[in-house]
């Protein structure tokens, strides 16, 4: 898949989040981290399907929400976190897969 590195935009999804939750980020890194590595295979699958035309733009969006709706789920677990915090956080990580992707897409 060229330049698309999955460790890094792990890394970067990662960010995404801590940026989101900011100051809750020591209640929500160890989730988010058991999430990602979980889901690693999974998303970059994911990714490679569609980067490659297998998954169209609406199957892969459609997958990506579900994804989401998994880190929300997952992140909702944590007491501390606020509902709209967990969205937020989701969204972030999530928006890095995509655009990640639409960038891979556009180098073809």
């Amino acid at each position: 898949m060229g330049q698309f590195d999955i460790n890094e935009i792990m890394a970067d999804m990662a960010a995404a989040i801590k940026g989101s939750v900011s100051e809750d980020w020591k209640e929500v890194k160890p989730v988010v981290n058991q999430f990602l590595e979980r889901r690693k295979e999974r998303l970059s699958l994911m990714a490679e399907l569609r980067i490659t035309g297998e998954l169209s733009a609406a199957e892969f969006t459609s997958r990506l929400e579900n994804e989401k709706l998994l880190l929300e789920a997952e992140l909702h677990a944590i007491a501390v976190i606020h509902k709209a915090i967990a969205q937020n956080a989701a969204n972030a990580a999530i928006e890095v897969l995509e655009k990640a992707v639409q960038m891979a897409l556009k180098s073809l």
